[in-house]
């Protein structure tokens, strides 16, 4: 049996009606970029999120950076976020000729360990950016009780965390992305409202931050041809907002789906031992994005799953201080203990809304018959 590590040829299969005509729809409309499908999916997120601004963008990585620049890391600034994750997630601040300062993480939940936050904050520091992961939110109440302390900025990297909420302290739950001064929110295929191409979305509460976002993804401009800022060419395009609005529409359908597959995970692998799922912590509501495992011998057991046609992946194989790319900023081995055990043992299995349990099945079975080798 061939199980896909993840396929939206099956969901278009099921809505390609609406997907077909949401895509023609543009091309006949003649309105390519921005436009009125953009700006209705800006005010569907807005509805869905409670977030009072949704500023669409071209990618979740410009997101990022258009957050950062927006939030002032830059020239030198330290900005602390975690090392166990993409990119993206610290690029936007070397970009910006801020500096990265990393902190461990939690085991459980692979999130920034909040407990160790304080003690890098120092009088350069300018801003947290938390990473809301595979399936769940960091801890929110701490990052921002942390933040409010030093009068510090808090980008919330919720690109994988659509749908995911937070209550901890609070009265209510709180969507990813709103509990920050800026939230930013990836639309990359795979992720849990994927478009059919790069998309990306900033969402805020503050006036003044979504004023700037708006200018900042068409150059800087304020009207046209008149630039307030050196900005940039970051502009949401119809086409992908169009399949977006499709999505959306089923999206609650979508994440009850991934938990039930997440469930089967866990119980047909409770009686594995060399297999370790995810634990949730803190109030909130979790999003199975990735349903990322810790499995002794990773490598062999990922090269089994492929011999018998099972995709999975690696989130992430090197921690991100240990990359080429921030060599620069002087860390070694060891300094980030846990993040490096977990990019020695993490291993992602399918998951999305439309894989069978017979497939779930095939791929728990073909792990245990590795175990028992």
């Amino acid at each position: 049996m061939k199980v896909n590590f993840y396929t939206s040829l099956r969901e278009y299969s099921e809505k390609k009606e609406e997907f077909n005509k949401a895509i023609f729809d543009v091309v006949e409309s003649g309105s390519f970029i921005l436009g009125s499908k953009v700006t209705e999916l800006e005010e569907a997120v807005k509805k869905y999120t409670g977030a009072k601004h949704a500023i669409g963008v071209a990618s979740g990585s410009d997101a990022l950076i258009i957050g950062s620049h927006i939030l002032g890391f830059e020239n030198g600034k330290e900005v602390i976020t975690s090392p166990f994750t993409f990119l993206a997630s610290t690029s936007c601040i070397a970009k910006h000729n801020a500096k990265p300062v990393f902190v461990d993480v939690d085991e459980d939940t692979f999130d920034i360990n909040v407990n160790k936050i304080e003690e890098k904050i120092t009088s350069n520091t300018a801003g947290i950016i938390p990473i809301h992961l595979f399936s769940q939110m960091a801890n929110m109440d701490k990052i921002m009780e942390v933040a409010s302390k030093h009068n510090i900025s808090v980008l919330e990297d919720a690109a994988e965390a659509f749908g995911m909420r937070w209550k901890g302290n609070g009265t209510e739950y709180r969507h990813s992305g709103t509990i920050g001064d800026l939230g930013v929110f990836s639309f990359f295929p795979t992720k849990t409202l994927g478009a059919y191409g790069d998309a990306g979305m900033i969402i805020t509460n503050d006036d003044n931050l979504a004023n700037k976002a708006k200018m900042f993804r068409v150059h800087g401009a304020s009207k046209k041809y008149h630039y307030d800022y050196i900005g940039y060419n970051s502009r949401l395009d119809s086409m992908q907002a169009s399949i977006l609005l499709v999505k959306l529409k089923y999206i609650d359908e979508a994440i009850k789906k991934r938990e039930t597959v997440a469930n089967w995970y866990r119980e047909k692998l409770a009686d594995c031992e060399y297999i370790k799922t995810p634990v949730v912590k803190g109030d909130q509501k979790p999003v199975y994005y990735a349903f990322n495992t810790l499995a002794e011998k990773r490598d062999e057991l990922a090269a089994f799953l492929k011999e018998n046609e099972i995709g999975t992946s690696i989130y992430y194989p090197i921690p991100l201080h240990l990359q080429k790319c921030f060599s620069y900023l002087g860390y070694k081995k060891g300094d980030f203990p846990v993040a490096e055990k977990l990019c020695e043992k993490v291993l992602a299995l399918p998951i999305y809304p439309e894989i069978k349990e017979e497939e779930v099945d095939f791929v728990c079975e073909t792990i245990k018959k590795f175990y028992r080798k």
